[in-house]
């Protein structure tokens, strides 16, 4: 009736496993795929339907990317994924508001952006559903209660020195990157998923290296 130490170590791995491998819920998965089935056509949309150097004004927070979430890993001991996929969706929703909000009417990518922020959207909605909501009620690690008040601070209390210059396609474009690894299991055997936590994943491909950000003084071109 006594176990010996090695099923007591196998049990306590039992136990454990739930934890350690079900960061994401499997119903995530179906909405996350239909975003990012939209998101594979984002070069068309974000990119070609824009003037060249065209930029729009964003938190410097909002600029989020793969480095981003492995100097948080390392700032923070032990960062719980869960919180880092709220601060996900914290940071995307106003990004693509963002990009919305300076498109005309009958621009040729407004369509494809109000699609992908209703997909977004809905994705988020699972994300709430599939936690209980003291989830979302837990304290925060300093270091992301910080970023998440400057997200949500007034626009004219934030002091310009905190807006940075990004382009439509970048934004999105670590959207996409962020997405795959914070949600990895939803794209396990998927191309897009290999190593996507990696930085140097997303550069895969490109010709030359684009700049991470703009920080001049001025509004972005008008069209």
């Amino acid at each position: 009736y006594f176990l010996n130490r090695k099923s007591l170590y196998m049990l306590g791995l039992f136990l454990m496993a739930p934890v350690l491998m079900a960061s994401t819920p499997a119903s995530m998965c179906t909405p996350l795929k239909t975003l990012n089935d939209s998101l594979s056509h984002r070069r068309r949309y974000m990119k070609h339907n824009f003037p060249i150097n065209y930029f729009i004004r964003v938190h410097h927070e909002e600029i989020f990317k793969l480095s981003n979430i492995s100097k948080m890993k390392l700032k923070v001991e032990g960062l719980d994924e869960l919180v880092l996929q709220r601060l996900w969706f914290q940071v995307n929703q106003g990004v693509l508001k963002k990009i919305i909000r300076v498109l005309p009417e009958r621009h040729p990518s407004r369509p494809y952006t109000a699609e992908l922020e209703r997909r977004f959207r809905d994705a988020e909605g699972v994300f709430v559903q599939s936690h209980p909501p003291e989830v979302f009620q837990r304290e925060l690690p300093e270091t992301i209660q910080d970023i998440w008040d400057q997200l949500t601070e007034e626009p004219d209390r934030v002091p310009e020195s905190s807006w940075r210059f990004a382009s439509p396609k970048s934004l999105v474009d670590n959207l996409c990157h962020t997405m795959c690894c914070l949600f990895w299991e939803c794209f396990s055997g998927t191309e897009s998923s290999q190593d996507y936590c990696e930085a140097s994943h997303s550069k895969k491909g490109r010709k030359t290296p684009s700049p991470e950000l703009e920080t001049r003084p001025t509004e972005p071109a008008e069209w």
